[in-house]
């Protein structure tokens, strides 16, 4: 590639994932890091702003994908927002800090040659990454680049949720991230002083000044360009014009569950016969690229209250202000304040469903204008059986894929968010939450609700809780896409980082997985000795 720049390593997609990679890669000051991506600099106020996450949807900071169909759905397309600047998702997120269940990382060693990924011999990572202001050693972190803390404001109804689910029988816990996850308790969250500090704000910002290191944003890239089978550089476009770079040493796709396989596909890496379809040529023969694609999906349930007030109503200049000057009050809320992690039914090893509640009405994706004053409680799947699938459209850059999510396609996923929703019921006719639900709103009865009913709302009401993974997953087997080391299988330079690669979508909030399997890359890139124990 004479005459075009060139780094050592050319990262794609600069979101949780890749803005840890560009920093801790260029801590080495002989190596030349290029992190390229497709959105825009992260400096719109309602990003900060802890509240304000869903204004983004559907605006220029969204890629505002929509699924196929879901038959399950009733033939619904499920709105997916995914973040289009720097930091990525975790810019947009709820910024709930949670880092999935021990059994899922055990999981992906054991069941899927996912050497090296066991929960020992992840967990250091977790903690190089974290700053938390209350826990510590050994199974948190103090000074790492993220930083986590108690939500600076929370709303009543929260607390008396919590208090509700602990007087039907579930236990109180205060760290979810600690030695058992399963309960229920008020969301750590990664802010900062009351204000969303995003993997670009921990990581990225902080390395801006390295010389070493090159950020361009607005620089969608189209393909990754290859010499047989070596993945020698990428092509992307700014300006209206198209650019090309080489690396020297390896290609990093860091752009998430839908837009890796994409690339890949775009790039020739993927299953031969889609790929001749739309006449792109062929490098790499591999299926499971755009597979076993996995999501949390959510059914949120809604009562008007009494007595109390909604979080939507603080939406006001001095609400603003002192958010603003203190980093305090309802603007610091994170909507989905508390929750809870449980099984479905007995015998499980581990919970398979979650719950967020929120002080407000909030469904369809929060973009509903408020119709009174409400509380939102929500039943999560966290193992889904069913597998979905991302697709081409086009060999057009520009054109989103086809993503299918395929929920509930297993029936024993429905069963099991049913009974979660079931649970949420009987805990809504707890004291002290009793006395501050007036009325139901969605369903719009409960008195002597069925399962089948219950069964029609989920289907009616089932939104994402924005967790797709597993398009690019890690394994040993056939259809794995990459490595236990990340790298892409049959061709050579090339790794995809991100929350693509996971095996099994982890049970809980997948941001903080995401961000610790890019610290662990990082030393996989540079050839540095994994962590042996939590210091």
């Amino acid at each position: 590639m004479a005459g075009t720049e060139t780094f050592d390593y050319v990262i794609v997609g600069a979101g949780s994932a890749g803005c840890v990679l560009a920093a801790r890669l260029s801590e080495d000051a002989g190596v030349r890091v290029l992190l390229l991506e497709a959105g825009e600099a992260d400096d719109a106020d309602e990003i900060a702003i802890p509240a304000a996450f869903s204004s983004l949807f559907k605006t220029r900071w969204d890629w505002n994908y929509e699924t196929v169909e879901q038959k399950q759905l009733d033939g619904r397309r499920a709105y997916w927002p995914r973040m289009k600047a720097l930091g990525g998702c975790s810019s947009m997120n709820a910024m709930i800090y949670i880092r999935g269940n021990r059994l899922d990382y055990d999981g992906w060693r054991d069941e899927y040659g996912a050497s090296g990924w066991g929960y020992e011999e992840v967990l250091p990572y977790f903690v190089r990454a974290e700053s938390n202001t209350r826990f510590g050693q050994p199974l948190h972190g103090t000074s790492g680049p993220l930083h986590v803390e108690d939500r600076r404001f929370t709303h009543e109804l929260t607390r008396s949720w919590v208090d509700s689910a602990v007087a039907w029988g579930w236990k109180r816990t205060d760290d979810f991230n600690g030695a058992e996850q399963e309960g229920a308790g008020l969301y750590q969250v990664t802010c900062k002083n009351g204000r969303r500090w995003s993997v670009a704000d921990g990581y990225l910002r902080p390395a801006l000044d390295r010389p070493n290191l090159t950020v361009r944003t607005d620089a969608q890239v189209s393909a990754v360009r290859f010499d047989g089978t070596r993945a020698i550089g990428v092509s992307y476009r700014k300006d209206g014009q198209e650019h090309t770079v080489h690396a020297e040493r390896e290609i990093v796709l860091s752009g998430g569950a839908v837009n890796s396989p994409q690339l890949l596909m775009l790039s020739g890496v993927g299953a031969a016969a889609q790929l001749r379809e739309f006449g792109i040529d062929v490098v790499a023969d591999l299926p499971g690229v755009g597979q076993n694609l996995q999501d949390h999906p959510i059914a949120p349930m809604l009562w008007y209250t009494k007595g109390t007030s909604d979080i939507a109503e603080f939406s006001t200049p001095g609400r603003l202000a002192q958010w603003r000057l203190f980093g305090r009050g309802p603007l610091a809320s994170n909507i989905g304040e508390g929750g809870a992690f449980f099984p479905s039914r007995g015998g499980l090893a581990a919970p398979d469903l979650q719950v967020h509640v929120a002080p407000t009405g909030f469904y369809d994706n929060g973009l509903r204008e408020p119709v009174g004053r409400m509380f939102t409680a929500g039943a999560t799947l966290l193992a889904p059986a069913s597998r979905g699938s991302i697709r081409l459209r086009s060999a057009d850059p520009s054109w989103h894929p086809e993503i299918d999510a395929n929920y509930y396609d297993d029936p024993s996923d429905l069963d099991a968010i049913v009974a979660g929703t079931a649970a949420l019921l009987e805990i809504a006719r707890q004291a002290p939450l009793k006395d501050m639900l007036d009325r139901p709103f969605l369903p719009a009865s409960t008195s002597g609700i069925t399962e089948a009913e219950l069964a029609e709302h989920v289907r009616n009401w089932t939104q994402t809780l924005y967790h797709p993974v597993g398009t690019c997953a890690m394994g040993a087997g056939e259809s794995a896409v990459v490595d236990p080391e990340l790298r892409v299988r049959g061709v050579e330079g090339l790794r995809v980082v991100d929350a693509s690669v996971m095996p099994t979508v982890t049970r809980g909030n997948t941001n903080a997985p995401t961000v610790m399997i890019a610290e662990k890359a990082a030393d996989l890139l540079l050839g540095r000795p994994a962590p042996k124990e939590v210091a």
